[in-house]
């Protein structure tokens, strides 16, 4: 018998305080609870250096960073101080674990906040890596109303790698309309698209050329909001970058010049690490990438953020790489990088397969699926308007949100019809064709899966209502991480391409893009009770109708809190004083 067993059995008292000490150091009694006081509303802000309204938080755009460790309770108080505006806030990347109340989407999980509303928003951040928050109400992630969440690993955890600083990137592009506008031009006959953004900016800040601006406007380029974004290193040091894009059109390119990056992380999931010269990175993803200080000391360099998959009509965007100790605002000498062709489709295809997931921290998964769903994606006309679908359909939010209305069983609030898993004439469509038909309807239909189920979806591309056209739509689903199973060109083939899939170290994310006139293949486990959004992250897709709503055990869930009632079939669940 070991002498501490017999010390423990000689002196119980002993091991009543060891059985203490063991407690208080497990990540259960060390879980903190976060406390954060936002109140949101209208600042005229200048992140471009031309002046516009802005939705700030706490006078912030982007917003304040959330830091907290995995296992930690995140309190948001939210005040809405917009005056003639709702506002709801999506966790991004947070699967919400039992609290499918605080997903934040407006008309999914929740009634918008109304103005001159306090509500509070509590989740535990479950899981370590690199996350982001954004509005979930009309277009307001547009007009500034965004930010990151960063979660630690617990003390006792060591990563698998090694870095001497950490940092974090926030990548966005900035249009000088409001989202009133853009939102009136997309809804209307005829059409009124939003264009190519004026600005792309890296942390909230870039750079307007304001000889370009009229005589009733505001846009000074010696504003210290529209100063470049700096990143001091030391040389010598490797550097953690936590790399997001919260943008609302643009794919990105980001580069920095000389330096060559490694892609450790995707949406808090560890990556086998590989090297890039530069990173493609859609709306919503996030990455951490491991960058070494070891070019000339002498000298500054570039940060470059270029738009690709579209043809590009905005400026790069740029920060700089300050090594010390020169002077921050020391400009580098040579031109900053522009990237790789924007309509290298096979560029891009090829990083997207490179991600996998890092060995020893891969989690297979299930070897088949229980359900199939195919989602088309297409351009289409609804009513003379300009519309997207899936599956011929435009999605559309109904007056009662769903947890709700499934929870309290109120059948008449939304279309009971089940949405459909795959689009007419499968075996025969042209996706490199204009569609022949572009006529589409709207509903609010949803897909209800069996709880506990595998489920595989496979997004389809298609042509636009232009010729030769094709855009690439990243997805992001709610409440979820799913396996990434395969990447392709052309029409997805059931029999030929399924057996392409990577069933043995497929990265798990909860952003994955579509690009032109391919498909892209997922599965994932309905082990989440809830109803989650599923859509198309671009602001003005979604916006227009690209997304659809999974449901999974809502009859699992807790008793909902009132707070999130309040509008539609709700109101009379609500106590009025």
């Amino acid at each position: 018998m070991s002498s501490w067993l017999q010390c423990f059995q000689a002196k119980p008292a002993l091991l009543l305080i060891f059985a203490l000490m063991v407690s208080a150091t497990s990540p259960l009694v060390e879980a903190k609870i976060h406390h954060h006081r936002w109140e949101v509303k209208y600042q005229f802000r200048s992140p471009d250096c031309f002046q516009k309204l802005s939705i700030t938080i706490n006078g912030q755009t982007p917003g304040p960073t959330i830091y907290a460790q995995q296992g930690d309770t995140v309190v948001v108080e939210l005040k809405n101080s917009l005056l003639t505006e709702n506002v709801a806030i999506h966790w991004h990347g947070i699967r919400q674990i039992g609290t499918p109340w605080s997903d934040g989407t407006e008309g999914v999980t929740q009634c918008p906040i109304l103005p001159g509303d306090t509500f509070m928003y509590k989740f535990v951040v479950d899981r370590a890596g690199t996350y982001i928050y954004h509005a979930h109400y009309g277009m307001q992630r547009s007009a500034g109303l965004h930010g990151m969440i960063i979660v630690s690993v617990p003390d006792s955890v060591v990563e698998p790698f090694s870095y001497d600083y950490d940092r974090s990137i926030l990548l966005n592009d900035w249009w000088h309309k409001s989202t009133y506008e853009q939102a009136a031009g997309l809804n209307s006959i005829p059409f009124v698209w939003v264009k190519e953004p004026q600005s792309l900016l890296i942390n909230g800040r870039g750079k307007f050329n304001c000889s370009m601006v009229g005589t009733d406007q505001v846009c000074n380029t010696t504003d210290p909001q529209c100063s470049p974004y700096v990143l001091t290193v030391v040389p010598g040091k490797t550097y953690r970058l936590r790399i997001a894009s919260i943008s609302s059109l643009s794919a990105f390119n980001f580069e920095l010049e000389g330096h060559n990056m490694t892609i450790v992380e995707a949406d808090g999931n560890y990556v086998e690490p590989f090297v890039v010269k530069n990173l493609n990175i859609y709306s919503g993803e996030t990455y951490s990438v491991l960058v070494k200080a070891n070019q000339d000391p002498s000298r500054n360099y570039w940060a470059a953020l270029n738009v690709v998959s579209r043809n590009p009509a905005t400026p790069t965007g740029v920060g700089i790489i300050n090594y010390y100790p020169n002077h921050p605002k020391k400009s580098p000498p040579s031109a900053p990088p522009t990237g790789p062709l924007w309509n290298d489709t096979a560029y891009r295809i090829k990083q997207s397969l490179a991600i996998k997931a890092r060995k020893g921290y891969a989690i297979p998964p299930p070897p088949t699926s229980d359900r199939v769903i195919t989602l088309l994606n297409t351009q289409n006309k609804i009513d003379g308007r300009t519309r997207w679908a899936v599956n011929n359909i435009s999605f559309t939010l109904p007056d009662t949100p769903y947890l709700v209305a499934l929870k309290e069983r109120l059948h008449h609030a939304f279309n009971q019809s089940p949405a459909p898993d795959t689009y007419n004439n499968s075996d025969g469509y042209d996706i490199y064709d204009i569609p022949k038909n572009p006529n589409a309807s709207y509903s609010n239909s949803i897909y209800r899966i069996e709880f506990n189920s595998t489920v595989d979806v496979v997004l389809q591309n298609a042509n636009t209502m232009n010729p030769n056209n094709s855009e690439t739509h990243p997805w992001h689903l709610h409440g979820h991480d799913f396996w990434v199973l395969g990447y392709g060109t052309g029409r997805f083939d059931p029999v030929k391409d399924r057996v392409k899939y990577n069933l043995v170290d497929p990265i798990m994310k909860n952003t994955v893009p579509l690009h032109p006139h391919g498909w892209t293949a997922l599965r994932f486990r309905a082990d989440n009770p809830g109803t989650w959004m599923f859509h198309c992250h671009i602001e003005s897709h979604f916006f227009m109708g690209m997304g659809v709503v999974f449901e999974e055990g809502v009859e699992r869930v807790g008793r909902l809190p009132t707070s999130i009632m309040g509008c539609g079939e709700t109101k009379r669940f609500v106590r009025r004083p």
